[in-house]
């Protein structure tokens, strides 16, 4: 087994570009790691490109065999601990990542979703991994967001997703308000959280909308503000005026939850 103990191989170089931004687009490639990641990975179906194993976790068998044996049907290199600490991302590594192609070929929206979640300028990685994890939740199969919204393959938004970052298909748009003029043909309307307005959340039918949730501090801008046929927001009953970007597409997207998918049930 050739165990590679240069940070100078080319291959290792590669993959070290990619916590940056820049080279995802160019590679249209990102990172997983971990082994529960790899593990959802596979049973997804990923485009796994190459797994980097640590010799130190085979030697310490992190690895169940059955893991194992499901890795051994990729491209594996081997790295010693050192050169492993390099490509990693995180504080503790379990030894184990993959390059995996993103899952943005589909570029085409689908109409057939009752509602379609659209992110305006959200920043915190955070935030928008959970946000993607809240959309895979409700069995959404797709997100729109903003050019100026963080990476959705940046490692952190990876590993708060907890694998649904392999379910959702995240579509990027350079231009959001032609985007959401084209959808509105669609016969969707456009709804966006504001504080500027005594309509709820509780108050609006969730079939064929378009929920823009805004920046964290900004909200959602001005010009999309304009082009929205509803403007809701969530009932406070304390002093606390907004919430946090993520909690609040949570709430929202669950009252489509129980108001259309529940009463079928």
């Amino acid at each position: 087994m050739n165990i590679i103990s240069s940070k100078d191989n080319e291959v290792i170089k590669n993959i070290r570009k990619l916590k940056e931004k820049k080279y995802r687009d160019l590679q249209n490639e990102y990172i997983v790691e971990g082994i529960k990641l790899i593990k959802e990975a596979i049973e997804e179906n990923a485009k796994i490109k190459l797994i980097v194993i640590c010799e130190e976790c085979l030697k310490e068998k992190i690895i169940d065999k059955n893991l194992l044996y499901e890795i051994a049907k990729y491209e594996c290199i081997y790295v010693t601990e050192k050169v492993f600490n390099l490509i990693s991302d995180v504080k503790a590594p379990q030894g184990i990542l993959s390059v995996i192609e993103k899952n943005n070929k589909e570029e085409q929206i689908n109409y057939n979703e009752d509602i379609i979640i659209v992110l305006d300028g959200i920043q915190d990685p955070g935030n928008l991994g959970t946000i993607l994890r809240t959309v895979d939740s409700a069995n959404l199969k797709q997100i729109i967001v903003s050019s100026d919204t963080a990476d959705c393959y940046n490692p952190k938004v990876v590993r708060s997703t907890m694998g649904a970052i392999f379910r959702v298909n995240v579509i990027e748009t350079e231009d959001l308000i032609q985007t959401l003029k084209n959808i509105k043909k669609h016969k969707y309307d456009i709804v966006v959280t504001s504080l500027e307005t005594e309509n709820s959340i509780y108050d609006i039918k969730y079939n064929k909308k378009v929920i823009v949730i805004g920046n964290e501090s900004k909200g959602v801008s001005k010009e999309i503000q304009e082009l929205a046929d509803q403007k809701v927001k969530i009932p406070m009953l304390g002093k606390t005026e907004s919430l946090n970007a993520s909690v609040a597409t949570a709430i929202i997207v669950y009252e489509y939850v129980r108001t259309e998918k529940l009463k079928l049930n």
